[in-house]
């Protein structure tokens, strides 16, 4: 590849990262000249091989992610789900409680990976594909965690009556915004579980870098 063409690339990456950064917000061709440093002119050609994808979509002078970044995304998501598989095993069984991998969406926070504990009379059902707002629950409530704390987040019975949920950030993997947790019946030992969820988390981050 030509630098000219390195260049282009990584322009157009910086693109459709300004572009997805704007959240919920429609960026204007001008927000997205600045955001790049480029000029209105430059963004404009950029835009075409990107909306030509389904990457992006105008909207008159406002563009938005387009529908492409979903079909790139369902194809991520089962690799994610393929390395956590193991971490999640091995943390279900040492702490005896449904390990669970959430991802969150805009919103929501979707359960893409679930191990159970082998070695236990009884536990929570957990299903693949249970969605719930990021707001809510041990994995949301991860999310919000800054780092230099604790680690981890303790909910009570906030998913299901009788449960006790725990989870730890994936931090440090770029565009993912994820935690790992485990969901039990009755109570946790919080000093010797969080921890484990906490290294699970750690390592699943190093594995995904």
């Amino acid at each position: 590849m030509t630098t000219e063409g390195s260049l282009t690339l990584e322009r157009g990456l910086a693109l459709l990262q300004a572009v997805a950064d704007a959240g919920g917000e429609a960026a204007t061709i001008s927000e997205l000249a600045e955001k790049i440093g480029a000029s209105r002119a430059a963004v404009y050609r950029l835009l075409g091989p990107l909306a030509a994808r389904g990457l992006v979509r105008r909207d008159g002078s406002k563009v938005r992610l387009g529908a492409g970044v979903l079909r790139l995304a369902e194809r991520v998501l089962p690799q994610v789900r393929e390395v956590a598989r193991p971490v999640l095993r091995e943390l279900a069984e040492q702490v005896g409680a449904t390990a669970h991998l959430s991802v969150a969406a805009g919103d929501e926070l979707e359960s893409i990976a679930v191990a159970e504990p082998s070695s236990t009379d009884a536990h929570v059902a957990y299903r693949v594909g249970s969605r719930h707002p990021v707001s809510s629950g041990a994995a949301g409530m991860a999310l919000r965690l800054r780092p230099g704390g604790r680690g981890w987040v303790v909910a009570r019975g906030e998913m299901q009556r009788g449960t006790t949920g725990l989870a730890a950030p994936v931090r440090g993997v770029p565009e993912l915004r994820a935690s790992i947790g485990v969901i039990a019946l009755g109570p946790l030992d919080e000093e010797k579980v969080g921890p484990r969820v906490l290294e699970a988390a750690t390592r699943l981050a190093e594995l995904l870098r």
